[in-house]
């Protein structure tokens, strides 16, 4: 619940701290004293957008800061997942504490003359959309505007799902529908990519074949590139190479019989002269190298040969390999792995047509599924509407409206004349396979009719405080506000609605801003708001009323002055009632 509000510089706010208790309180005040600040506040630490001119003139900044303390129990566990989930660090001091009791949340909003607006929790910054999220599980605002999304049948079903504990069911089909549709997009998909997969298909089994023969020689390129060279130079090579075999291995006077030689003089003098020894090794391993290179380049001799057809054959093969290196952008080992990347291409591409099949089996299933949940969330709901019924109605009854009758009616969700998706999509939207529409009749004999065609300001005034009721025992945000609910509600109906409101309190922690004296007297705290000029400026203060005080202040909500003796005995007959 919220324990704390303090507030600066906003507006004609100088400074205000408020101290909140569990039950029912109410804020009073004339027609322009600032009650109205009060939910600008509140609605600032909602993480709504700031309106202009809320910053006070001369001021830089305005603040406004709120203590809740949630209970574990109930909602709680809804708020203390939202931060392990979100904003673990703001558990910490708690959870150092043992993790029991009650939590401890401090909200707070900065708005800037110049810069951006800040947030925090638990003097931790946040985003806005995080402040919204959070603090919408603290705290529901109701107004005039509130009361217009009653008239929303989306609205309408969510409160019936929240009166009858319906959010797990809903959430169950929630998640089948999201499985169906994706598997429904993917098959959808398949229907519409089977020309681009046959396409697909030719070019891959094109490229594999323009590949075949090249793959093979780019795994031989290096060896055919050294063939090529000996062919291309056959005739000068072979010239060459029998030149440098003449001189080094056959010709009177070659190298290796002049180092054989030399090796034999050598031996000669090695047992006399021990200083030739190493030179004679050396001499005796060149003309080992020799003889065995001049065997090499004698048997090269005899390989070349000029073999025109060859040359040509060759030609065409590494030209080819290199049209493709250029073609695929990557070298001959990058074709090799190019052609192994297609060949698993076109077996997964020929594979889809029986994996088409079998996703269309898995689409029938999750369809199927889906149908069940739908149908299971569908009954649950339709057995929730006669408790509804009964309790909106009593509620009304109690309100003022006991001729009202109050009704559910089912409406189907269109869908179209063929089973295609976006048809289907239709039939079994977000919220179930049908929609809702709540009826009233507010007068006996008149007929029931959706709430946008037959209530009034009053009226609706009173319907939203009967559905409320009605909720009052779910899983439901901890504190509620009610600005000015009282619109159109007369004076006689005061005492029933502000019992209403007592009885509701009994489940939250209830806060309203009213003009009626019968609505004030039923509550547990009483704070006024009201203006006052301070060092030549008007600013707004808020007062907590006790004793005397909140009995004048009933006093002049009935007759417009406090020193009206029937106006203080009527406020004091009130308080006594409460």
């Amino acid at each position: 619940m919220l324990v704390e509000l303090h507030i600066e510089d906003l507006a004609l706010i100088e400074r205000a701290r408020l101290s909140f208790e569990s039950g029912f309180g109410v804020i009073t005040g004339e027609t322009g004293a600032g009650k109205s600040l009060l939910i600008d506040a509140l609605e600032l630490l909602l993480g709504e957008r700031a309106r202009a001119g809320l910053v006070r003139k001369g001021a830089r900044r305005t603040l406004v800061e709120g203590r809740f303390l949630v209970d574990l129990g109930g909602y709680g566990t809804q708020v203390v997942g939202w931060l392990r989930d979100n904003l673990p660090t703001a558990l910490e001091d708690w959870e150092e504490e043992g993790g029991e009791g009650p939590l401890e949340l401090i909200l707070a909003r900065t708005l800037m003359v110049e810069k951006r607006s800040q947030a925090h929790v638990n003097h931790r910054p946040v985003t806005q959309k995080m402040l919204r999220e959070l603090a919408g599980l603290l705290v529901e605002i109701h107004g005039q505007n509130d009361q217009q999304r009653l008239f929303d049948p989306a609205e309408q079903l969510r409160l019936l799902d929240t009166f009858g504990g319906l959010e797990d069911t809903l959430a169950g089909y929630l998640e089948r529908r999201e499985r169906w549709l994706h598997l429904a997009e993917r098959l959808e998909r398949f229907a519409t990519g089977e020309a681009e997969r046959l396409q697909r298909m030719d070019l891959v089994r094109f490229q594999l074949a323009e590949l075949g023969d090249a793959a093979e020689v780019a795994g031989d390129k290096e060896a055919l590139l050294g063939e090529r060279g000996r062919l291309r130079h056959a005739g000068e090579l072979g010239t060459e190479l029998g030149r440098l075999v003449d001189g080094l291995f056959e010709a009177d006077g070659c190298a290796l019989e002049v180092v054989q030689r030399s090796v034999k003089v050598l031996e000669h003098w090695v047992d006399r002269v021990r200083d030739v020894q190493a030179p004679l090794e050396a001499l005796a391993s060149a003309a080992a190298h020799l003889e065995d290179a001049a065997s090499q380049l004698a048997s090269m001799v005899g390989d070349v040969e000029h073999d025109p057809a060859r040359l040509d054959q060759l030609e065409d093969l590494l030209a080819g390999l290199e049209r493709l290196e250029r073609k695929y952008g990557t070298d001959a080992a990058g074709l090799l792995s190019r052609r192994e990347e297609l060949e698993n291409e076109l077996q997964s591409l020929e594979g889809e047509e029986a994996g088409e099949e079998a996703l269309a089996g898995e689409v029938r299933l999750a369809f199927e599924a889906m149908q069940q949940s739908a149908q299971r969330l569908a009954t649950a709901r339709k057995d929730l509407v006669k408790r509804l019924q009964r309790e909106v109605q009593a509620s009304l009854k109690q309100l003022g409206l006991a001729g009202a009758t109050f009704d559910v009616q089912w409406i189907r969700p269109r869908g179209g004349a063929s089973d295609s998706l976006a048809d289907l999509r239709r039939q079994y939207g977000p919220r179930g396979s049908e929609t809702i529409e709540f009826l009233l009749s507010a007068n006996p004999g008149e007929p029931e009719a959706p709430l946008r065609a037959v209530a009034s300001g009053g009226e609706m005034a009173r319907v939203m405080l009967a559905l409320r009721g009605a909720l009052a025992v779910q899983l439901s945000t901890p504190t509620l506000i009610f600005d000015e609910v009282d619109t159109g509600v007369g004076g006689r109906l005061g005492p029933e609605v502000g019992a209403h409101l007592a009885r509701l309190a009994g489940h939250h922690q209830v806060l309203c801003v009213t003009h009626l004296p019968a609505i004030a007297a039923r509550a547990a705290v009483h704070l006024k708001v009201e203006k006052e000029t301070k060092d030549g400026r008007t600013i707004t203060a808020v007062r907590h009323l006790v004793g005397k005080e909140r009995e004048k202040e009933i006093a002049d909500m009935i007759a417009g002055g406090a020193d009206q003796g029937t106006a203080l005995a009527e406020a004091r007959r009130l308080l006594k009632q409460r």
